[in-house]
């Protein structure tokens, strides 16, 4: 955990976006809404062997999600991309996002930190998202060549010590922040490390003591 800073220290409010801020994962779901059920299934099926290679850990959830990227985003226009993307944030958000989430957002923003989604996915479907929500946007990077996208991650995948050190390359030393985290999985345990006031599945227990009452 780092030292909790300058007494005046300006507060860095980092939030997980999938599983955390969300009911469940956005990126494959986004995929399936973006190229259509008989393509999706059809690029999906291309997957079986990674997918299976990685249940019996001989590859790792990044080369899994490597080889989903390159499947589906190899050749493709980035502005289509953002117009499919755009169009799934305005028809998914009610169904997608946790309202205990969205209200603590509005909350950290309201209160003048400085506001953060920090997330595996990638930055150019969650843009619309961000926007949304009035708040910046780490993700991770797809590469781009003269508009079209490579298929290609440009850095590594934004999860687990990744997250803490795009952090650090955006925001510069996080002991200078009094640090907010919120996640839900293993590639988040060293953003919640490292952070002062740390929440694992925060949302996820509030929803589930509503229920139980």
């Amino acid at each position: 955990m780092l030292e909790s800073g300058p007494l005046d220290a300006k507060v860095l409010s980092v939030f997980d976006f999938d599983g955390t801020l969300t009911h469940h994962d956005s990126f494959v779901p986004f995929l399936k809404f973006a190229f259509g059920k008989g393509e999706f299934v059809r690029r999906m099926v291309k997957l079986a062997v990674p997918g299976a290679q990685f249940l019996l850990r001989v590859i790792s959830r990044d080369e899994l999600k490597a080889q989903l990227i390159r499947t589906f985003m190899t050749g493709v226009d980035k502005a289509w991309v953002q117009q499919k993307a755009e169009a799934y944030c305005q028809a998914y958000w009610n169904k997608l996002m946790r309202p205990t989430g969205l209200q603590s957002v509005a909350d950290e923003v309201k209160s003048g930190a400085v506001v953060t989604l920090c997330s595996a996915s990638p930055a150019l479907v969650l843009q619309p998202f961000a926007d949304r929500l009035g708040i910046r946007l780490i993700g991770t990077e797809l590469e781009v060549v003269d508009g079209v996208l490579t298929g290609k991650l440009t850095g590594n995948n934004c999860r687990c010590e990744n997250k803490v050190l795009r952090l650090e390359a955006v925001y510069g030393d996080l002991g200078e922040y009094r640090l907010r985290a919120w996640g839900d999985t293993r590639g988040d345990r060293e953003l919640l490390a490292a952070a002062q006031d740390a929440h694992f599945r925060h949302f996820h227990a509030k929803k589930k003591r509503i229920k139980q009452r």
